[in-house]
C-alpha cells in the first residue's frame, strides 16, 4: 500500500554541496567517463576564462599516477581574504554554487565557466581538492575532503612574486562508473583551446605514461581549419574573417575543399557548442548571403534563381568563435550545449556578411568556382527529387524501382516504432527474415561491401546499387535535402559478422550516414547489433543452450559448467538459425545494441578522413598508435 504520508518531516534540505552529489547528472550530464572528464573542463574553462581576460599566457594539466588530475595557471590568483560571509573566499568559491566572479561584478569581461559554478561542483564529486593561489605575494592553500564536507584550515606556505592557481583533484569513485582519465580524450581538448586563443600556451603532462604534449598556435582558428582539413584537398587558402558587433567579438575562418560534405565546429568563450545556437545561424544566414547577393550581381545566377545554403556550404569547414559579456550570455542547458544569446545571430550575421562580400569581390575566380559548385549541388538535389518522384509514379512496377526485392518490409506503419536491420549478406538475411517481428521489423540484406562513400563523388554514390537502395528504403533523401522527420525508422540498426568484413561493413556504412545522412546518427537512430561470439551447449539431462557475447564471458560460464560442453565460435550469422538470430540479437527483450554518437564532430571527421581517405601512410600511422596488434585471434 502507498505511503501518503507528507508532512513536515518528509522535506529534506541538501545543504552546501549535497544536491551536487545526489543529482551529479544536473551539473555534468552523467557520471560515465564523458562526465568524468567534465570534471577537467570546468577547471580548465576557469583557467581560460583567466586568460581571455588577459592574465597569463599558459596553462599546465597534469594527469598524476593516481588519476587524480592538477590544473596550473598564471592569472591572478584565486582571492584569499575575508569573505562578507565571514569565512574565507577560497573556501566560499570551492563550497558555495552560487559563488564565483560571474554573477555580475567585474571579475570576468567573458567567461566559459559553469556560471561560475564550476569549482564547487567539481570539489562535490571529488574524494579530495587542494587549491594553491599565489596573490598579493603570499602562498595560500586549501584542501577539502570527501566531497568539500571536510574543510582544512587556509594556509599561507611562503611568499612569492608569482601569480596564478593550482588545482589538484581526484573524482569520487563512489560516484563515477570509472575513474580512469583518457590522455587522448583530454590531449583534444587542450589542442582545441590552443587553436582559439592565439598563442596561448596549452601544455600536457601524463605521469602514468610519461607522454607529453605542448600547444601554441599563432594564427589560431585559421591553424585549427587547416587541422580538421589535413586529409583533404583545398581549393583555396582558409579565409579568416574577424570583427565586433555591440560588444560581441566575433571570429570566423573558413575554407572550401573538394568533398561534399560540411564540417561546422563553433565555440563561445571557448566553449564548444555541439548543438550550435544562435551564433551558428548568424553564420549560415550570412554565408548564404553573402554568396547569392555575390551570384545575383555578377549574373552567375539567374534571374529566379537562389541558392541554398545547404548547397553552398558543400564542401566547407568551418569553426565559429564568439565571446560574449556576461551579461549577454545565455546557454540553452546546464552543460552549455547550445546557444541562446538573440544577439549573437545578429552580431556574427552584420560582420561576417560585411568581411565576406568583400572578400568574394577580392577573390574572384574563387567565387565563381563556388558558386558554380553549389549550382552543381543544387542540380543533382532536383534530380534526385526527380528520381524519387518517377519511382512513386512507377510504384505498380517494382522492378523498376530503385529499391531491392530483397527488402522484408514491416506490416506496422507507425514510424516511431519501425526498425530497419541491415544485414550482411543473404544468408543471414534469411534467417532475420524468418527470425524477426514482422510487425516493426525490416529486413534488407546488402550484398557485399558496400561503395566508401568518402573517396567517391555524390554522382557516384548515387548509382551505386546498394546505397540507392538504402537511400530509397529509409526514404528521407541524402545529403543537403535529407529530412529527418520523413525518415521510415526509429531506429537503423547494422547486422554484421562479428569479423574483419563485418567491422569493414560497419564503418563503410556508418561513413555513408556521417556524410549524407548524418541527422539520423545526431537524433540517436543508428545502432550496431552485436551478436554473440559463442554458442555453448551444456549436456546434462536436459540439454541446455547459452551464448556468450566475449571470450571472458564464455570462460566464465564453462567454470560454473559441471557437465560435458559443446563450444561452437560463430564464424558468420548465416550459421545461426532464425530462432537463434531472434534470441540472441534481434529480440529487444534480450538483444544488445550500440547506439552510435558523435562525441566530437572534430574528431569524427579527422578520423573518417584517416581511415577512410587516400593517404595510406597517415592511415598506417593512426593505426600504429591507436590499434593494438596481437597474435592472438581475438
Amino acid at each position: 500500500m502507498a505511503n501518503n504520508t507528507y508532512n513536515d518531516e518528509s522535506i529534506t534540505v541538501l545543504e552546501g554541496l549535497e544536491h551536487v552529489r545526489k543529482r551529479p547528472g544536473m551539473y555534468i550530464g552523467s557520471t560515465d567517463e564523458r562526465g568524468l572528464h567534465h570534471l577537467v573542463w570546468e577547471i580548465v574553462d576557469n583557467a581560460i576564462d583567466e586568460a581571455l581576460s588577459g592574465y597569463g599566457r599558459e596553462i599546465t594539466l597534469t594527469i598524476n599516477h593516481d588519476n587524480s588530475i592538477t590544473v596550473s595557471d598564471q592569472g591572478r590568483g584565486v582571492p584569499c581574504g575575508m569573505h562578507s560571509t565571514g569565512k574565507n573566499t577560497m573556501e566560499v568559491i570551492y563550497t558555495k554554487l552560487n559563488a564565483g566572479g560571474k554573477f555580475g561584478g567585474n571579475g570576468y569581461k567573458t567567461s566559459g565557466g559553469l556560471h561560475g559554478v564550476g569549482g564547487s561542483v567539481v570539489n562535490a564529486l571529488s574524494s579530495y581538492m587542494e587549491v594553491t593561489s599565489m596573490r598579493d605575494g603570499k602562498i595560500h592553500k586549501i584542501r577539502f575532503e570527501k566531497g568539500g564536507s571536510i574543510i582544512g584550515k587556509v594556509e599561507i606556505l611562503g611568499e612569492t612574486r608569482k601569480t596564478g592557481t593550482i588545482v589538484t583533484f581526484k573524482p569520487d569513485p563512489e560516484v563515477f562508473s570509472t575513474t580512469l582519465y583518457n590522455y587522448e580524450t583530454i590531449k583534444t581538448r587542450l589542442r582545441e583551446s590552443a587553436f582559439l586563443i592565439k598563442n596561448l600556451k596549452m601544455i600536457l603532462n601524463d605521469k602514468r605514461s610519461g607522454k607529453s604534449d605542448t600547444f601554441i598556435y599563432e594564427n589560431g582558428i585559421s591553424e585549427y581549419v587547416t587541422f580538421l582539413d589535413t586529409a583533404k584537398r583545398p581549393i583555396h587558402p582558409v579565409a579568416y574573417f574577424e570583427g565586433s558587433y555591440e560588444s560581441i567579438e566575433v571570429e570566423v575562418a573558413l575554407q572550401f575543399v573538394d568533398t561534399y560534405s560540411e564540417t561546422i565546429v563553433s565555440f563561445v568563450n571557448n566553449v564548444r557548442t555541439g548543438d550550435g545556437g544562435s551564433h551558428e545561424t548568424g553564420f549560415k544566414s550570412a554565408l548564404t548571403r553573402a554568396f547569392n547577393d555575390y551570384g545575383k550581381k555578377f549574373n552567375l545566377l539567374k534571374r529566379d534563381m537562389t541558392l541554398d545554403g545547404t548547397d553552398i556550404r558543400a564542401g566547407m569547414t568551418a569553426v565559429v568563435s564568439v565571446r560574449i559579456t556576461e551579461n549577454l550570455l545565455e546557454f540553452e542547458g546546464q552543460t552549455k550545449g547550445k546557444l541562446g544569446t538573440p544577439l549573437a545571430k545578429t552580431a556574427v550575421d552584420n560582420v561576417l556578411y560585411d568581411k565576406l562580400s568583400f572578400y568574394l569581390i577580392e577573390n574572384k575566380n574563387l567565387s565563381e568556382t563556388i558558386i558554380k559548385k553549389a549550382i552543381r549541388e543544387a542540380e543533382a538535389r532536383e534530380e534526385a527529387r526527380k528520381a524519387r518522384n518517377q519511382a512513386r509514379l512507377e510504384k505498380k512496377d517494382k522492378k523498376e524501382m530503385n529499391l531491392s526485392t530483397k527488402l522484408a518490409p514491416t506490416s506496422e506503419k507507425n514510424k516511431e516504432i519501425n526498425e530497419l536491420y541491415l544485414v550482411e549478406g543473404d544468408s543471414a538475411g534469411g534467417s532475420a527474415k524468418q527470425g524477426r517481428d514482422r510487425r516493426y521489423q525490416a529486413i534488407l540484406p546488402l550484398r557485399g561491401k558496400v561503395l566508401n562513400t568518402e573517396r567517391a563523388s555524390a554522382d557516384a554514390v548515387l548509382k551505386n546499387e546498394e546505397i540507392a537502395t538504402m537511400i530509397y528504403t529509409i526514404g528521407a533523401d541524402f545529403g543537403s535535402g535529407f529530412d529527418l522527420k520523413k525518415c521510415n525508422y526509429k531506429k537503423i540498426i547494422i547486422m554484421t559478422d562479428a569479423d574483419d568484413d563485418g567491422a569493414h561493413i560497419q564503418v563503410l556504412l556508418l561513413t555513408f550516414f556521417f556524410r549524407y545522412m548524418r541527422p539520423l546518427i545526431e537524433d540517436g537512430r543508428v545502432y550496431i547489433a552485436c551478436p554473440p561470439l559463442f554458442k555453448i551447449t551444456k549436456r546434462g539431462k536436459k540439454e541446455e543452450i547459452i551464448y556468450a557475447w566475449t571470450n571472458e564471458e564464455k570462460e566464465k560460464i564453462l567454470s560454473k559448467c559441471n557437465v560435458q560442453t559443446i563450444v561452437q565460435r560463430y564464424k558468420g550469422l548465416g550459421e545461426m538459425d532464425a530462432t537463434q538470430l531472434w534470441e540472441t540479437t534481434m529480440n529487444p527483450e534480450t538483444r544488445n545494441l550500440i547506439q552510435v554518437k558523435i562525441d566530437d564532430l572534430a574528431d569524427a571527421e579527422s578520423e573518417i578522413d584517416i581511415l577512410m581517405g587516400n593517404d595510406a601512410t597517415r592511415r598506417r600511422d593512426w593505426l600504429e598508435n591507436h590499434v593494438s596488434f596481437t597474435l592472438e585471434e581475438e
